[in-house]
């Protein structure tokens, strides 16, 4: 599902690239500034990425609960299908790799074999925490997820060893599979947590890779800017580009559709806004209220509304 096709590609290469350089990105703004303001955090709190970069709930008042009256309701179903599939999609890419350099390009034909006979990941744990109903459903989405994964993959492979005869397993790996799963990041330099990780990071061109199976929201390009934020001030080169994978299902079908975007002046700006208005809220002990509408679904209406 990381994977760029042709016509994104395309986008990508002639559109958003050559943009992004003439674009340009205010220098204050680039992560490697952390020491100085406005990146530099104001208040002595630790965030985590993801409670930055949520606005869920409209007040944000999961993340007053959370952190200062550390209550901690219980995942919702949505939360756990999200993460179920997030963990199919990781044992697919992981697990070929893995078979790449452990059987070696010679034996290719083992690897499709090995591949094609992956059994899925266990997540029993999580399934067991939702309704039967809701735990087939999801099971019949995780298996939709691999085999469409395991295709792909497997495509890729076999592309690639038809143009390069001579190719070995690191390089294959590489070429087949360009995107490292999972990455982890200390986020210190700017107020957050020192155990993130992103949901892939793609070697070729710098690029937040961010999976999401739910609505678009407006919001979700503050991830791939905190995590192109923490990137830079690891590894003080530029990361310009986010892309956000939405996956949804109809019936049996899987539907993607990408958001690939510059990570611009302003997401950088409204990234690091949200970051203070959030770390000032812990900090004070400020309770943002209730909103006038509790999102559909949250898992902290119990504990708001009880």
């Amino acid at each position: 599902m990381y994977f760029l096709t042709e016509e994104e590609k395309k986008r990508l290469l002639k559109g958003l690239l050559p943009r992004s350089r003439e674009l340009g990105i205010a220098e204050e703004l680039r992560g490697w500034n952390w020491p100085a303001p406005p990146l530099q955090p104001v208040y002595d709190t630790v965030l985590a990425l993801y409670e930055v970069a949520n606005s869920y709930c409209p007040t944000n008042r999961d993340v007053y609960l959370r952190r200062v009256r550390r209550v901690f309701p219980a995942p919702s179903a949505a939360m756990i299908k999200g993460r179920v599939l997030h963990a199919a999609l990781v044992h697919v890419l992981v697990s070929a790799k893995r078979l790449i350099y452990s059987v070696g390009v010679a034996q290719y034909q083992t690897i499709f074999r090995e591949l094609q006979e992956l059994g899925p990941v266990d997540v029993e744990s999580d399934l067991q925490a939702l309704t039967p109903e809701d735990a087939a459903d999801l099971k019949h989405k995780m298996t939709i997820v691999t085999e469409f994964e395991k295709a792909r993959i497997i495509s890729r492979i076999q592309e690639i060893l038809f143009k390069q005869p001579y190719i070995g397993e690191d390089s294959l790996a590489s070429l087949a599979i360009p995107v490292i799963v999972e990455q982890k990041l200390d986020g210190s330099f700017l107020g957050l947590s020192p155990n993130l990780s992103t949901d892939a990071f793609t070697v070729c061109e710098p690029m937040i890779v961010d999976l999401k199976f739910g609505e678009r929201r407006d919001f979700h390009r503050l991830t791939t800017t905190g995590y192109a934020l923490v990137m830079e001030s690891l590894y003080e080169f530029p990361v310009n580009i986010g892309c956000l994978v939405y996956a949804g299902f109809r019936g049996d079908r899987l539907i993607i559709s990408k958001d690939l975007h510059i990570i611009d002046d302003e997401l950088r700006q409204w990234f690091i806004e949200s970051r203070d208005e959030k770390a000032r809220m812990v900090y004070e002990e400020i309770d943002p209220g209730l909103p006038a509408e509790c999102p559909q679904g949250c898992h902290c209406y119990a504990a708001c509304n009880g």
